[in-house]
């Protein structure tokens, strides 16, 4: 894919059209970009065929920050100075707020925050966005033009219980865990930053499961009845056959359960697309064919939390967490010294658990 990286400001043209509504809303925009061209500093942003699509500055501060009617103490903050997604219908803003709590994990920020308006409904939706991920107001910032922007923030060391509010950190002492196995060609859609070495991102294209957070992954296998909120799925991808399946078949990331759901759950085939089809790998004429046939799947819809920095191969899943090689893994329960083991193997980042 992916077009999503981080460069300088100095080679981004700022007469892009892409910029005119963030030069709208902010007096002094031209000015701030061309002192940050200046700088050398980068932006994270999205091309595709050479048009800008997608811009997200992100900012260390380490200052007392001032509000309207409030002062919040010095401290390490990370700012999302300058976001701007143009909405497609391809879940890009789910990858972006990856990406941002991602950098604020494994950089140690305390906390994120982001200004923004709130006085349309496309901001107001923006706002509910970041919300949904945690951030919440604590004061506002007045305009000499009248308007103000909401301040909204995320502390990265309190936590609700809530997996989607406390979403990327995993608590691992919440729920079962589970050992989850998908084929190869869903796999890389699914979860791009789990990609193999010997992978190409030029497979992966600009669509909603490949963007997303969430993913909804549609199996008939026994034993994902048992699936509930809070469970940890460690994602098994099976053999591309290109040799042996104990080297070839890998675990590389960890997800967490949002809910399960089967055909009862709706009421008719345009539900159950309109459910599944946003971040699913599957056609719509596949789910409408399951549908139709009154097929006995399960949907389970999970959160992307994290990619293991080394992926662990079949083997030595067997020979250091103990499972066992004669059972066939379509979904297998783990018991923490196995989950626990497998994370280890994974040189899974301890930063993301919340204990």
């Amino acid at each position: 894919m992916d077009n999503l990286k981080f460069i300088p400001f100095s080679d981004i043209d700022l007469s892009d059209t892409f910029f005119d509504s963030l030069r709208a809303n902010y007096e002094g925009f031209d000015a701030w970009f061309q002192s940050k061209a200046i700088s050398g500093a980068e932006a994270l942003v999205y091309y595709e065929k050479s048009t800008l699509l997608d811009f997200l500055y992100l900012k260390d501060e380490d200052e007392e920050l001032q509000l309207d009617n409030i002062s919040l103490p010095k401290r390490k903050r990370l700012k999302v100075g300058t976001f701007k997604i143009e909405r497609r219908g391809t879940n890009r803003g789910e990858r972006f707020i990856k990406r941002i709590l991602d950098f604020a994990i494994q950089h140690s920020f305390p906390e994120v925050y982001v200004t923004m308006f709130d006085d349309t409904n496309e901001l107001l939706h923006l706002r509910h966005f970041f919300e949904q991920y945690g951030f919440v107001e604590v004061g506002r910032k007045s305009h000499n033009n009248g308007r103000s922007e909401a301040v909204l923030l995320r502390d990265m060391t309190a936590f609700t219980n809530n997996i989607i509010q406390d979403y990327p950190h995993i608590n691992r002492t919440q729920g079962n865990k589970y050992l989850l196995a998908i084929r190869p060609e869903y796999h890389t859609k699914l979860f791009p930053d789990s990609i193999l070495n010997n992978e190409h991102y030029d497979c992966l294209e600009d669509v909603g499961p490949t963007n997303s957070i969430n993913k909804i992954y549609i199996c008939w296998m026994e034993g994902t009845r048992q699936l509930r909120q809070g469970d940890k799925i460690i994602i098994y991808r099976t053999s591309d056959h290109q040799g042996p399946a104990a080297y070839r078949s890998v675990a590389t990331s960890v997800c967490t359960v949002v809910e399960t759901k089967t055909i009862d759950d709706f009421q008719n085939a345009d539900e159950f697309v309109r459910y599944a089809n946003k971040y699913s790998v599957f056609t719509e004429r596949d789910l409408r064919d399951w549908y139709n046939r009154k097929s006995d799947f399960i949907v389970i819809k999970m959160l992307y939390n994290l990619a293991f920095q080394k992926k662990v191969i079949r083997k030595d899943i067997i020979d250091y967490a103990g499972l066992c090689s004669d059972e066939r893994w379509g979904i297998l329960p783990l018991s923490d010294p196995q989950f626990n083991q497998i994370l280890t193997l994974g040189n899974a980042d301890g930063r993301y658990f919340i204990n």
